[in-house]
């Protein structure tokens, strides 16, 4: 079972006047959003650090895509953020069935609505395994990783700064302890608890021996071949958390046309700030969105149809444009400044 908090809005603004939500809006706002280029809304899932939880970097991205049209959903690893664990069982790091399971169940509800996808950090693990191990039965349109662990294994080798890594672990083993008397029979669960590095703690619970060949089943790029739809890594060379940028597999973005990759001097982990702004804007936001927008512009007035549109990037022969015909709906937000979150479960 996986958790999935949607945002809704307030009956009410500030002032106590009900808004409705309208597309037109991000025109006066000198922006062009989403809902303006269909008549269904998009999605976008957003997908949080692996140890979990909404993080201000998340709650200003899904202000910014509320206010340019999309429906918000956020996506919860099993045991995280309040999410209840129906059985006894945690997935290693690059496992993707929750994330299989919660798409699916997304695309259930909205079929009609392009579904983008945003990892935050450590996020990318289950994102990228899933694109590569669904190839083009994914039912995402396409997706951005911000400051992605590309290369797991070197990740967790790699030793974080203290106030990080300590920050990282505490998360970790709190939800563990939450579970600590279901799992002890089948997990090193005192072991987990008393590791002092992230790599120590996924060693303990997951591989006790093979080190690499947990890797081999977890790095995130294991089947970059099978990818299927663009992904945008956006990336700072002054990450705090990530390996350094030489590690970077450059390779990967030179050869697959599906991976393109944004490396800038400046930005941290997720922060990527913009100057001279007085707002808490982020610029990855705006990319990631501005993204997304210019893959639906593509898609509604030059190919209409997703399959068609992956074997266009492939050189394939395009066929005739198919036009959908879709509901006329709003994005459920009446005023994206203030919103609260639905929880819905996957079964």
């Amino acid at each position: 079972m996986v958790a999935l908090d949607w945002a809704v809005g307030t009956r009410h603004d500030n002032a106590g006047v009900k808004k409705r939500w309208e597309p037109r809006r991000e025109h006066q706002l000198g922006r062009k959003g989403l809902g303006c280029f269909t008549q269904t809304p998009p999605v976008l899932l957003l997908i949080p650090q692996s140890w979990g939880g909404m993080t201000p970097h998340l709650k200003l991205l899904s202000q910014e895509a509320l206010l340019q049209g999309f429906y918000v959903v956020v996506f919860h690893h099993r045991g995280t953020a309040g999410s209840p664990l129906s059985t006894a069982r945690l997935l290693e790091f690059g496992d993707p069935s929750d994330l299989e399971e919660a798409v699916a169940y997304i695309h259930s509800r909205r079929p009609s609505s392009m579904l983008f996808a945003v990892s935050e950090g450590s996020g990318s693990g289950v994102l990228l395994s899933y694109l590569g191990e669904c190839g083009s039965g994914s039912h995402l349109t396409a997706a951005a990783a911000i400051s992605p662990v590309l290369l797991g294994q070197l990740w967790f080798e790699t030793l974080m700064p203290p106030i990080y890594r300590w920050g990282a672990l505490f998360h970790r083993k709190q939800q563990l302890s939450r579970y600590e008397n279901s799992l002890k029979g089948i997990l090193d669960v005192d072991r987990a608890l008393s590791s002092s590095s992230l790599r120590e703690f996924e060693e303990a619970l997951f591989c006790t021996s093979d080190w690499e060949g947990y890797w081999g089943r977890n790095e995130p790029l294991r089947d970059a071949d099978e990818v299927a739809v663009p992904v945008l890594c956006i990336c700072s060379r002054d990450d705090p958390i990530l390996p350094p940028a030489s590690t970077l597999p450059l390779p990967l973005f030179l050869s697959n046309p599906y991976f393109l990759l944004v490396l800038t001097d400046r930005g941290g982990h997720c922060g990527f700030t913009l100057e001279r702004q007085e707002d808490e804007k982020r610029w990855s936001h705006i990319l990631a969105l501005e993204y997304f927008r210019v893959v639906a512009d593509f898609l509604k007035y030059e190919e209409s149809d997703e399959t068609r549109w992956r074997r266009s990037l492939e050189g394939s022969q395009s066929v005739q444009r198919r036009t959908e015909t879709m509901s006329s709906e709003h994005s459920g937000v009446d005023d994206p400044e203030n919103f609260t979150w639905k929880r819905s479960y996957t079964r």
